[in-house]
């Protein structure tokens, strides 16, 4: 029987043990941190967004998007939906697409995979930080270090963290193992375990990391109407302007907070925002009507002339957000369309529809849903995720240079990843 060892146990590597498990092999799961599973149980608001309504390869950044879309089709949304029914886990679909458990509660997703790691014969071992992977012939020996409580990661501060190199710690223990499969994360919320060790063993066995940024991490700013319209939220399309050149347009809801903005559309922009901002100067701009032009805009303006301009706006935002907009323009919110300056209109018109917005940085990996970067996907072969450079290591999850836009794709990038990874590592 093939002695697997899983590093890692987050969605990612509790699937790789499970499907191991299941094919035969003989199991043990590593998990740094004390408690298995915390960045399940903080997704989705506590809520866990098990996965999306339709995935595809686009929905994804970083490496090959080729090599992404042959992970997916290994193991598709139709049967992860099946997946969690077997577990007992009931799903329901919300209208923006996404899937959550019917109890709203991201306890019942870990629940299911950690009952289901156990009824496969899955042995977990909780607070074992691996900080070695040696190979000695045709088994793999992982140095361990014994971590007591969370308190070991409190300190931890991954931001602006640019090398890996293996840590000088001596190991308290050894293991050893047929095959290894490394699910230890990215960087993302450090305290919960993901210090970014995983990478460190990476570059140990030879691997090209790219560098690596926090994703799906909310935008500092100090404009003063986040303060102003803060706990607001709104329809934005959020634009990225490098060089006076329009680079990348995402669409979603924003949230005004008093450190800045927050939000799938201030999110899912971040990782597009911190790479551009370390080559050249960059420009965010917001357009609150999203779908609207000022043709369209004008053509509207046009025939609603007897109507207010803050009814006009009201129709189309929030109220709050309505009268900022005229207070920034200089526009008396209760004047008549057809009576506002040319002027004026215009100044209005572009606040709502190109407000520029002063992000000065993010809140980095300490608030980061998934890390950006990581292990490049040409040195992993994408039929079994197993590493070119240490032939019966396996990698899967967020280690991988590929993450995921928000609303559950980051979880079917794990389930989807975790399957073949698993699999593979017991009978390839």
């Amino acid at each position: 029987m093939r002695h697997v060892i899983v590093v890692g146990a987050g969605a990612a590597g509790l699937t790789a043990a499970i499907r191991a498990a299941e094919a035969g092999a003989r199991v043990m799961l590593l998990n740094a941190h004390p408690k298995v599973g915390l960045k399940i149980l903080m997704s989705g608001g506590t809520r866990c967004n098990v996965t999306h309504r339709e995935v595809t390869e686009r929905d994804y950044h970083g490496g090959s998007r080729p090599f992404v879309a042959r992970v997916l089709r290994a193991f598709t949304v139709p049967q992860t939906l099946e997946w969690f029914e077997s577990m007992g886990v009931k799903l329901k679909l919300e209208e923006t697409g996404k899937y959550f458990p019917e109890t709203d509660d991201a306890q019942t997703v870990l629940d299911a995979l950690l009952g289901a790691a156990s009824r496969a014969g899955v042995s977990v071992r909780h607070g074992a930080r691996v900080v070695r992977i040696e190979r000695s012939g045709e088994t793999f020996s992982l140095g361990l270090q014994e971590v007591r409580d969370s308190t070991a990661f409190l300190e931890v501060s991954a931001i602006g963290r640019t090398s890996f190199a293996p840590t000088p710690d001596a190991p308290d223990d050894w293991l050893e193992a047929d095959r290894v499969v490394l699910a230890s994360g990215g960087l993302s919320f450090p305290r919960t375990g993901s210090d970014g060790i995983g990478y460190a063993l990476a570059a140990s066995l030879g691997h090209t990391l790219e560098p690596t940024v926090p994703a799906l991490t909310p935008l500092a700013s100090s404009d003063p109407w986040c303060r102003e319209l803060q706990g607001l939220t709104t329809e934005s399309e959020l634009s990225l302007w490098v060089g006076g050149r329009r680079t990348e347009v995402v669409r979603g809801s924003l949230l005004f907070t008093h450190f800045g903005y927050s939000g799938p559309a201030a999110l899912d922009l971040s990782r597009h925002w911190l790479r551009a901002s370390m080559v050249g100067e960059t420009k965010v701009t917001a357009s609150f009507l999203p779908g609207e032009t000022r043709e369209s805009l004008a053509a509207a303006w046009k025939s609603d002339g007897r109507v207010s301009v803050r009814r006009f706006l009201g129709a189309r935002m929030p109220d709050r957000l309505a009268d900022a907009l005229c207070a920034h323009a200089g526009v008396e919110p209760n004047v008549l369309l057809s009576q506002v300056p040319v002027a004026v209109r215009a100044s209005l018109w572009t606040l709502a529809l190109e407000s520029p917005l002063g992000i000065s940085g993010t809140l980095g990996y300490e608030k980061a849903e998934v890390t950006a970067g990581g292990v490049r996907l040409s040195e992993v072969n994408p039929s079994t995720l197993e590493s070119r450079k240490a032939p019966g290591v396996y990698l899967c999850g967020e280690i991988l240079d590929v993450e995921g836009r928000l609303g559950g794709f980051n979880f079917q990038w794990s389930w989807s990843s975790g399957t073949v990874a698993g699999r593979a590592a017991a009978t390839a």
